[in-house]
């Protein structure tokens, strides 16, 4: 391949060089146990690609010892064991607290085997043993019904990233170092995954990484030149190219692209640890350098190398050719049979493997022992090393629902303000009780959110000098992480939760869209977890969305949309919750049941703007335990025996359910209200499709045998479609929500567009009510023209005025 010119002052790579012909003269019989080492995985890679008999290679191979199914992508799988294959060595010498995260997840054949030679399977798969029974269902199992799949996935030991979709291996690996101060983890990204902007952005994590409390991330960027079909951009650069662009983003480069593979790996790792210790050494006796340069290995290998050179004319090795699995149609191909037999064969696997198929004990020595090993490392079992948050009495954070020392007006909703500040309060404490087991991911918006007071008792963490005048940013022990990538935030905490700790997400309502292919993967990580006994609970995924739809109304449009709600909902009923709580001491309650929860993935969703305080703090604790019930003093004679149901889900819907209740009492003391709040969404469900949901007794008892209910959701209407799909008499709810209308306008003209104001709602109970309640009826048409008008009048209203009318601003529950 050919390069285009660099100008001279480009001409000479900067950068590190290390000794390769020396450390290939000293370390000459260590590095030829290597390349045996590296012979014998590569062949348990392949084989597990395409063998299911004769695995030992002792009869020639015939279409019959063929699998059915060739699944699996060879190409990267030499590189990844060439760097496995060094890291033990480098776990072995210096005594490391090792593990690797694997970016290529679909190279997983080459992880398996080897954590089948260091004996890891053998301890969860009691029948991989290291002998010819063993090989055999080893290999065989491969992307066999009931084996282990084509990639990374919880039932492969030691893994904390699958890896199939591209893009957050690098994120992962950093939460992982985060408060493991002798943690050392390696992490692969391939150069297809280099591509990805989430890759793009976890290259910075390092200026997020605290020397002197946190551990290293060793990244290596591994090119091989190719995806699926085409080039990769990195593997298209040239070298100068390459370590001036990562130089540039502040690491410390070294290349790895010598003829002799294995002595500049060997080198290059033995540079990069001694790199790593200097910069924690430093920090940890009190002279912190100001911009260290951690070290970065870039590394160069053909694709599919050791594999088959040519197929049919065309380049196989070097090429995409190799990406997944050459020459598929081996049963029916004698030649492409024999060629695939010749490259089996060219491991000399007769050398490395006895006739009853133990390996070669000196091959076994390479291997680190014990929790050395690094698919037994302990911080990759992280629900075996969690421990529970300490967690402060909720009560000491209650909000008043009558402001304190003024006489009540009204008996609810006096007090006016943030649920989200009020549970700051708690928040605070919890940093305060964990200082290194709890940290808050976020994309920039921790005080636009008005989280900001814990940066009353924390700060920011960042490593870079940062310009004057900036305020609560800190290289010491900042528990708030903040970078404007919402990838990277997820990607972060999964690690840090993944390796048994814990931590909040917050998040504007309308981006955490970005991460929903992530918390897709997460929760079905979470969900295959739960199949392996050994994988232990790990503690819950928490989001807090807020700067929600209903008060986006300054930013207008395109900051209005919750169909986060919808992708967890989607997820197994294992595995997700979904909880609005109406009110402060609902959000404090929820928050801290969330913090105490285990492998779920928790969206709490709480909006930031001064709202009306409802039920005490003992009310809330009782109601979110519920998940939702009758609130009696909002409805007529408490709720019994009503004509209609009026339903509030989420916090500004209920304000409008609230208020539409109160004008039917006073305007219509003949029309019977239930008044119900839901804070935990899942309630809805039939209680065989969730665990919270309420069996059909229960369910009658809150919303009535027949009565018609209308709910007002915070979210999409299809949500709670989906929800009561299964229950009987759909007919008779009516739900209300967000139908994609939204501007720049006012608050309540948010409501009135998308048809979830108290004035819809009123409507709507009269109307129903009238069909079996003759008083309602005899004044349904008067009222039902009025408040039409009222909803007309309102636009023209906020076109003169640019606000909404005093009262819908000043309204209380009197």
């Amino acid at each position: 391949m050919t390069f285009t010119a660099l100008p001279a002052a480009l001409s000479s790579l900067p950068g590190p060089s290390v000794d390769v012909q020396g450390t290939r003269e000293q370390q000459r019989e260590e590095l030829t146990s290597i390349a045996r080492y590296r012979r014998l995985v590569n062949y348990l890679a392949a084989a597990q690609v395409y063998l299911k008999d004769n695995v030992l290679l002792q009869e020639p191979l015939r279409p019959e010892h063929i699998k059915d199914r060739l699944l699996g992508h060879w190409g990267t799988c030499p590189g990844i064991n060439l760097v496995y294959a060094h890291l033990n060595r480098l776990i072995c010498h210096y005594d490391l607290d090792m593990f690797l995260v694997t970016g290529p997840g679909h190279g997983a054949p080459a992880n398996l085997a080897n954590l089948y030679l260091e004996g890891t399977l053998q301890e969860y798969y009691p029948h991989l043993t290291l002998d010819r029974s063993g090989l055999h269902e080893f290999i065989q199992g491969f992307s066999w019904p009931g084996g282990f799949p084509s990639h990374l996935y919880p039932g492969v030991p030691g893994t904390i990233h699958e890896g199939g979709e591209l893009g957050y291996a690098l994120a992962t690996a950093f939460g992982a170092a985060f408060d493991n101060p002798d943690l050392i983890v390696a992490c692969i990204v391939g150069d297809g995954e280099a591509e990805t902007g989430p890759t793009a952005a976890a290259w910075h994590s390092y200026k997020f990484l605290d020397p002197q409390e946190s551990g290293a991330v060793l990244p290596i960027l591994h090119l091989n030149g190719y995806k699926i079909s085409n080039p990769t951009i990195y593997g298209t650069m040239s070298d100068v190219e390459l370590v001036y662009l990562f130089t540039g983003y502040g690491w410390q480069v070294r290349l790895v692209a010598d003829s002799d593979l294995d002595a500049d790996l060997y080198a290059s790792l033995d540079w990069a640890y001694r790199e790593i210790r200097s910069i924690q050494r430093c920090a940890r006796e009190g002279k912190p350098l100001l911009q260290p340069r951690w070290p970065l290995i870039i590394l160069r290998s053909p694709k599919g190398m050791s594999g088959i050179g040519w197929l049919d004319g065309r380049p196989m090795e070097g090429s995409y050719r190799s990406h997944q699995v050459p020459a598929k149609d081996l049963k029916t191909n004698p030649e492409h049979l024999k060629l695939v037999e010749s490259w089996l064969r060219s491991y000399r696997i007769d050398e490395l493997l006895d006739e009853a198929g133990h390996p070669d004990t000196q091959l076994l020595a390479l291997c680190p022992q014990g929790n050395r090993r690094m698919g037994s490392n302990p911080h990759t079992f992280g629900g075996r090393i969690r421990k529970p948050l300490d967690l402060p009495s909720i009560a000491a954070f209650a909000v008043p629902v009558i402001p304190v020392g003024q006489e009540p007006i009204c008996q609810r909703g006096e007090t006016q303000m943030s649920s989200v500040q009020a549970v700051t309060q708690y928040i605070k404490e919890v940093i305060c009780r964990n200082r290194q087991t709890f940290r808050i991911f976020c994309p920039d918006e921790l005080e636009s959110n008005l989280l900001g007071s814990v940066l009353e008792v924390t700060g920011r963490n960042y490593q870079w000098p940062v310009p004057p005048f900036n305020e609560h940013i800190t290289a010491d022990d900042g528990r708030v992480l903040e970078i404007l990538s919402e990838h990277t935030c997820q990607g972060w905490l999964q690690g840090y939760l993944l390796t048994g700790r814990h931590g909040l997400f917050p998040s504007y309502e309308a981006f955490l869209n970005i991460v929903t292919s992530m918390m897709d993967q997460y929760a079905k990580f979470l969900k295959m977890s739960q199949e392996f006994p050994w994988r232990l609970p790990v503690a819950s995924l928490n989001y807090l969305e807020t700067s929600t739809l209903w008060r986006q109304e300054h930013n207008g449009f395109s900051h209005q949309s919750p169909g986060f709600i919808n992708s967890v909902l989607n997820k197994k009923a294992g595995v997700m919750r979904v909880y609005l709580p109406p009110d402060a001491n609902c959000l404090i309650s929820t928050v801290d049941h969330c913090l105490r929860s285990k492998n779920y993935v928790n969206l709490v969703i709480a909006n930031k703007q001064p709202a009306p305080q409802w039920l005490t703090m003992d009310e809330a604790v009782h109601h979110c335990r519920a998940g939702a019930s009758v609130w009696p003093w909002a409805s007529t004679d408490a709720g019994v025996d009503p004509d209609v149901v009026l339903v509030g889900i989420g916090d500004n819907s209920t304000l409008e359910v609230l208020a539409a209740a109160h004008t039917l009492r006073n305007e219509f003391p003949q029309l019977r209200l239930r008044v119900v709040n839901v804070t935990d969404l899942l309630v809805l469900e039939e209680e065989t499709e969730h665990p919270h949901g309420l069996n059909h007794d229960l369910f009658n008892a809150l919303f009535t045998p027949d009565r018609p209910v209308i709910i007002n959701f915070h979210g999409y209407p299809s949500v709670v479609m989906q929800l009561l799909f299964h229950r009987p008499n759909q007919e008779r709810f009516f739900i209300h929500g967000y139908r994609e209308e939204g501007t720049t306008t006012t608050p309540f003209d948010m409501n009135v567009r998308n048809g979830t104001s108290r004035y819809h709602l009123i409507n709507q109970a009269i109307r129903l009510a009238a069909a079996h309640n003759p008083y309602v009826a005899a004044r349904a048409s008067e009222r039902v023209s009025h408040y039409t008008y009222i909803l007309r009048d309102h636009r023209r209203y906020i076109h003169k005025h640019g606000c909404d009318p005093e009262e819908i601003t000043h309204w209380r529950w009197c």
